[in-house]
């Protein structure tokens, strides 16, 4: 199997790289405004450009020199994207030509003695080749390419230069018993939803070991939803850390308005949603429509209360009685109280994380799914609707993600809700469907006679 190159792309603020990337990728994974300092994790892609595969890594906006804590953590996840690369594309802006950020980014990559580097010049609409040399050759990195990154002009003869120079990357061979295809549908897509600074991306990084996603003791910091794929008890995930949901009275700035409709993209994408809460602020509003939504959309979810390290003993029954109380209609999910910074109780959190992928996709026979109905119907008969005593015949599976149970019979058009919770309760106990909402339809069968 081929080895496919690995492309970053690095450039200060506002030079299109999230453009070029979600050209790239054919998706809008990269947010884009036209602000500056957009990206701040590097964000991994599979990017394609006519027959040639290859995959793409955005980085924030990269300003080597500024000691500025936040452009300092951007700089850290720029430098691990580049040492993971087997090309960097040093992308700069053509309106505005060369500042002192470019040369402070020319002498960093010079400095790591990196031998495949390419001067990209991005919004270069209206100028020619001999401008450009001239401005930006003096750089050092050979002669500039010239692209439209919104426009796609010039990114198809960049590709094929990146290709047809035959760079050490592009023969490298491993065996298959090394690298081996991954089936992604078998991969348990997880998103971590939550309000800002609750510790989604500290989390994530104490699973993986690194600092994988930067942390910042400040709400917002995460803007993207950013896919971090991992292994863990010999299952597959992809990671997706999506950024913190506030309420919509305060999602007054564009960017973060993005932010949002990003993390319920990625809610709408995942197969399990991982609710994560502040063990020391409680239940609020918000954090409650946060998971009225990821039920209504029908997703497995785990609830893992963090910082559960800074709670006294003494007030640990308290506070648990309270999360579990507000809670109370995602009582079937998992929920663990948790130390993302310490590492406590983390293994526990992913097995719920399986149990719960296991149950929404869960097939159940539906000879299997009538015995637990009759049995139910048995035990506790529905109550008479009027005249008419509702009569359920037979069920079947009617899907999955969430398991759909369809249950056919006569005058089932006004059971009780307290009946529906009681036949929900009788199939989760059987097919033990821990973590995943459950919908029930009822079918009514037509009277010949009317």
């Amino acid at each position: 199997m081929s080895y496919k190159p690995v492309i970053v792309l690095v450039g200060r603020p506002n030079v299109g790289k999230s453009t070029l990337f979600n050209r790239f990728t054919k998706s809008k994974d990269a947010l884009v405004a036209n602000f500056s300092g957009l990206t701040r994790d590097r964000i991994y892609g599979d990017g394609a450009f006519g027959q040639h595969e290859f995959i793409i890594i955005d980085t924030g906006g990269f300003e080597p020199l500024s000691k500025d804590q936040m452009y300092m953590k951007v700089a850290n996840q720029t430098n691990q994207a580049i040492l993971e690369s087997d090309i960097v594309i040093f992308l700069l802006d053509g309106k505005d030509g060369l500042c002192n950020t470019d040369y402070e980014i020319a002498n960093f990559l010079r400095k790591l003695s990196i031998k495949n580097i390419l001067l990209v010049v991005n919004k270069s609409e209206g100028k020619t080749i001999d401008t450009v040399i001239s401005e930006f050759h003096e750089l050092g990195f050979g002669s500039p390419f010239l692209i439209s990154a919104s426009h796609g002009d010039g990114v198809g003869h960049l590709i094929e230069s990146i290709f047809e120079s035959k760079l050490n990357f592009i023969d490298q061979k491993y065996d298959n018993d090394v690298i081996q295809d991954i089936d992604l549908d078998k991969k348990i897509r997880l998103s971590i939803v939550g309000q800002p600074n609750v510790g989604k991306s500290t989390l994530i990084n104490s699973i993986l070991g690194e600092e994988r996603l930067i942390t910042f003791d400040s709400p917002g910091t995460t803007r993207d939803s950013i896919n971090v794929n991992f292994d863990f008890s010999g299952r597959s995930y992809i990671f997706i850390d999506t950024a913190g949901i506030r309420r919509r009275s305060r999602v007054s700035d564009y960017i973060e308005k993005f932010s949002v409709v990003k993390t319920l993209h990625s809610i709408e994408k995942s197969n399990v949603v991982m609710l994560v809460l502040d063990a020391n602020i409680g239940i609020s509003d918000q954090d409650a429509r946060i998971a009225s939504y990821i039920l209504e959309s029908g997703k497995a979810i785990v609830i893992a209360i963090n910082k559960w390290d800074s709670i006294s003993i003494e007030r640990r029954s308290d506070i648990e009685r309270e999360f579990k109380r507000k809670l109370h209609f995602l009582s079937f999910a998992n929920m663990h109280f948790i130390s993302a910074l310490r590492k406590t109780n983390i293994n526990r959190l992913l097995f719920s994380v399986n149990d719960a992928y296991d149950a929404a996709f869960a097939k159940l026979s539906t000879p299997k799914v009538t015995r637990v109905l009759l049995n139910a119907t048995k035990q506790q008969p529905p109550r008479k609707n009027g005249i008419f005593v509702p009569k359920l015949r037979y069920a079947h599976q009617g899907g999955q993600n969430p398991p759909v149970i369809v249950i056919h019979g006569n005058c089932l058009t006004n059971i009780q809700d307290s009946y529906m919770r009681y036949l929900e309760s009788c199939f989760r106990k059987e097919f033990k469907l821990s973590g995943t909402p459950l919908r029930i339809q009822f079918k009514s069968s037509k009277n010949p006679y009317i």
